[in-house]
């Protein structure tokens, strides 16, 4: 495969902040990230934004069922022709796209569509996901009560997944050079830790609770609209100093209260 800054010149394009296109120059880094996901021969592994395809060449030297998603026209073409029917190519907004069917995923995620990719990613069944990020939305995915950093994405990840930080990638192994370091961080599904009466309450409770995270809870729910008695748990208290598993009881005794109104 030809060196990156090769690849940016044939291809043409022209690297778009807006799109987080900071294209991967280490192969060192690369061989990582997909030894990382443990692909099997035969795996159904999906790869959000291959971009040049420095991940997308060793992922195929796996023998995994290749899918790509690529909203960029000038990349989308590169990988079409560079790997034909070797692998399936969609050309489409992965936010918006439907994902396919898929055991690994696999993606050097840009900053701007992080949120809801893990999000959207969340909401299916996979094995595995490796996923290179930027260091301080990593520190986000694994962050413990009380951090700066913990939030709705920590919290929604921790009742889905086991998150692990795997290593700092310097912002020197990317062309463009970004402004900050990134992340390669595994995901790994899992029974949820604790039981919840109804996940969409909960869901809708832990979004309202980090909409405003500096207020107490009975705040929070207030301003959603969402029933606030007495009884219920921790109203007095900030949900950034909640357990998940704390945050669960609090939205159990919501979903009680709404079903009795």
């Amino acid at each position: 495969m030809k060196p990156t800054g090769d690849l940016i010149l044939d291809t043409g394009i022209k690297p778009k902040k807006s799109k987080g296109q900071n294209f991967l120059t280490d192969g060192r880094v690369a061989d990582r990230h997909i030894g990382y996901a443990e692909i099997q021969p035969g795996d159904r592994v999906l790869e959000v934004g291959p971009g040049l395809g420095i991940l997308t060449e060793r992922l195929l030297a796996t023998g995994c069922d290749l899918t790509c998603i690529e909203i960029d026209d000038i990349l989308a073409e590169h990988i079409g022709k560079t790997y034909g029917d070797r692998l399936e190519l969609i050309h489409a907004d992965a936010v918006k796209e439907p994902f396919p069917p898929f055991d690994v995923f696999v993606s050097n995620l840009p900053y701007s569509v992080s949120t809801p990719i893990i999000f959207k990613l969340l909401e299916h069944d996979f094995r595995t996901a490796v996923v290179m990020v930027q260091k301080e939305f990593a520190d986000r995915m694994v962050a413990d009560v009380g951090s700066p950093d913990y939030s709705r994405l920590t919290v929604n990840l921790f009742y889905k997944a086991d998150c692990t930080v795997l290593e700092t990638v310097p912002a020197s192994r990317f062309n463009p050079r970004p402004k900050v370091d990134s992340a390669l961080v595994r995901i790994s599904p899992r029974p949820a830790p604790f039981e919840v009466l109804d996940e969409k309450t909960f869901h809708r409770v832990v979004e309202v609770a980090f909409n405003h995270r500096r207020k107490k809870i009975r705040t929070s729910l207030k301003s959603a609209g969402l029933p606030v008695t007495e009884d219920m748990p921790f109203l007095d208290d900030r949900v950034e100093d909640l357990r998940p598993s704390e945050i669960a009881m609090l939205s159990d005794a919501v979903y009680l209260e709404r079903q009795r109104i």
